[in-house]
């Protein structure tokens, strides 16, 4: 067997640069790039083995500001390739490591493949735990990159260098396998790193793993169709795994041809044109009226690539006709089956295209009833976003307005990047995209944070597209740093601030619940309450910015904001525009409710008489099976 000497690390970085995926008859590489972040962990071993052969792998590095900013803009790479391709993150052992373990939640969560490859302490356990100091009294094999385990999908630790032979493999093979993906754990003891090995030359042979669409079970198929051919009143849930799936055309057909609504989840948003016919709108504790109103009456329910998560299904409220029955068309097992759901485990694209074919030549239609009701409820609905989005203060902006304003100057193939707080909530109901990737949202982890560093995961998969980061002031202040990453890699994004002076959404949510306003906003410390209600804190974001070396604009009004996002659309760098807006003007929700319990005992009347308010309306709460 003929084989080559190399250290553990130079193997790895060898290996992943063999790695491509097929789908389609599209032939890509898998892993497009390292991103990294150097400490004593990693760098005389991975550091190493990327400087000497990175190039020559086609593996360009990429250096990140922070560990967890790194991993966002993996995630969002994968989001934007439709989980196709995506990047590993290198980090040292200790804090480094463990910044990455958020991002790396959040990337399972949301079913995205990033490779992490943290460095770790030592194997062969003779030098002590250096910075990072973590000493288990009765589990001599644990390090803080044991907090990994609950938050990946995969975790090995790699002791010996010949590891490698059986670990990357299988670690590519949950990375591509599009129900089973997530973050991918492979820690790497600092010194087994730099040991050598002579590894088999076929390790490093070119690999293409293909991406295949599997099709339903024939008598899951046909039990299927018999429900939807028995229901009156059928409705479509939208999910991200139709966007992944490149299934966006197979439902726009499947939904003109049937009669058949779509309602749209954050990951769905997209899925159709927000103009087309038979597009109703997002659905659930954020949705609009028409979905909602729809949902409500369905008898049957098609969940298509979405795990049916608390904020589309109003915490379990949504769907109300006593005898609605579920069918769920996902990839992933676990999703298929969730409401007591008829599973069609398939490709969503395979899946939708059997659908139709079958409904089709069984001669199924929804009735010109419900084809009236679902173009009234939508022509309503439409009607709604304009009066919310339109301005009608000319004294201060509210944050729908801001939204339209973004909105209305970006192009159909332009991208809007958003994560946390209020703003997703209401760009779901308010953002009109005519583009399946043009609404890129990270809601299933909902991680603050995200905004900057998932933008440039974005405009890095697609520089084509104008990347705009809608961001809050709070989130901002969490991590704005990859504005300097943006600038090192020439990846201009166009951040919209909007500042409310703190976290408004969680205070909004927390007076719902009764309770005055505590501990939410961006305020000074009151020395006569010593509460934190004194005057809002004045933040320069635009000087911030600017000190990092972006773009930077202030738009304290409709003109100029339409004048700041004109000039940042000409500027070639990343651009920041500071747009402070009204925090007690909220969009409202419509016709749905999210389970946020309430105190049970509290000496307030307004808790009281919340409580009381959210009794009532858990009586809609139900169990579907």
């Amino acid at each position: 067997m003929q084989t080559i000497r190399m250290t553990m690390a130079q193997a790895l970085v060898r290996f992943l640069g063999q790695q491509y995926v097929e789908r389609d008859g599209r032939e890509q590489r898998f892993i497009a790039g390292v991103w990294g972040i150097f400490g004593h962990g990693n760098v005389t071993g991975i550091g190493q083995a990327l400087e000497e052969v990175g190039a020559e792998a086609g593996l360009r590095f990429h250096g990140a500001r922070n560990e967890q900013g790194m991993v966002h803009a993996a995630a969002a790479y994968a989001k934007m390739t439709n989980r196709l391709q995506t990047f590993a993150c290198t980090s040292s052992v200790g804090p480094g490591a463990t910044n990455m373990i958020t991002a790396a939640a959040g990337a399972t969560i949301n079913r995205l493949p990033v490779l992490l490859l943290p460095g770790d302490t030592f194997a062969n356990r003779l030098p002590h735990p250096v910075l990072q100091q973590l000493e288990h009294p009765s589990q001599r094999d644990v390090s803080v990159n044991d907090a990994f385990r609950p938050v990946c999908r995969s975790f090995d630790r790699i002791s010996r260098p010949e590891q490698l032979l059986d670990s990357l493999p299988e670690a590519m093979r949950i990375l591509t396998d599009q129900a089973e993906t997530g973050a991918v754990t492979v820690a790497l003891p600092e010194d087994a790193q730099t040991e050598a090995y002579d590894y088999p030359v076929r390790f490093f042979a070119k690999t293409v793993r293909r991406i295949t669409r599997p099709a339903p079970a024939d008598e899951d198929l046909d039990d299927a169709v018999r429900m939807i051919r028995e229901a009156k009143r059928p409705l479509i849930i939208a999910g991200g795994g139709v966007i992944y799936a490149e299934a966006t055309a197979a439902l726009a057909e499947l939904a003109e041809t049937l009669g058949i609504p779509v309602v749209e989840t954050q990951a769905g948003k997209g899925s159709l044109p927000w103009n087309h016919p038979w597009n109703a709108g997002p659905v659930g504790a954020n949705g609009g009226i028409a979905a909602n109103r729809l949902a409500a009456e369905a008898d049957l329910v098609l969940a298509v690539g979405t795990r049916l998560g608390d904020f589309p299904t109003a915490s379990h409220s949504a769907f109300q006709h006593p005898d609605v029955r579920f069918v769920g068309l996902n990839i992933a097992p676990m999703d298929a089956h969730k409401f007591g759901a008829l599973p069609l485990v398939a490709d969503a694209r395979v899946g939708l295209c059997a659908l139709l074919v079958a409904l089709r030549r069984a001669g199924y239609h929804t009735d010109q009833a419900y084809a009236d009701k679902v173009r009234a409820l939508k022509a309503e609905w439409d009607a709604t976003v304009d009066d919310q989005r339109r301005m009608t203060n000319p004294g201060r902006l509210t944050q729908a307005n801001v939204i339209g304003l973004v909105n209305e100057a970006s192009r159909p193939q332009d991208v809007v990047v958003c994560a946390a707080g209020g703003l997703p909530g209401d760009l779901l109901k308010l953002w009109r995209p005519l583009d399946p990737k043009g609404y890129h949202l990270e809601y299933g982890y909902s991680c603050m944070g995200y905004e900057i560093a998932g933008g440039l995961g974005v405009k890095m998969a697609t520089p084509e597209r104008e990347v705009y980061v809608m961001v809050g002031d709070g989130s901002y202040l969490m991590l704005h740093t990859e504005i300097v990453t943006s600038l090192q890699e020439d990846r201009k994004l166009t951040i919209v601030l909007l500042d409310n002076s703190g976290f408004q959404c969680i205070r909004g949510l927390q007076e719902s619940a009764g309770s005055p306003a505590f501990g939410n906003e961006l305020r000074y410390r009151d020395a006569a309450t010593d509460r934190l209600s004194g005057p809002p804190i004045p933040i320069d974001f635009a000087a911030n910015a600017r000190s990092l070396g972006a773009a930077a604009y202030y738009a304290d009004e409709a003109g100029a904001l339409r004048q700041a996002l004109a000039a940042a659309v000409t500027e070639p760098r990343t651009t920041l525009i500071h747009v402070p807006i009204d925090p007690d003007v909220r969009v409202p929700t419509y016709e749905s409710w999210w389970d946020v319990p309430v105190a049970e005992v509290s000496g307030e009347p307004s808790v009281q008489t919340a409580l009381a308010a959210y009794r009532q309306a858990k009586q809609k709460q139900r169990y579907y099976s």
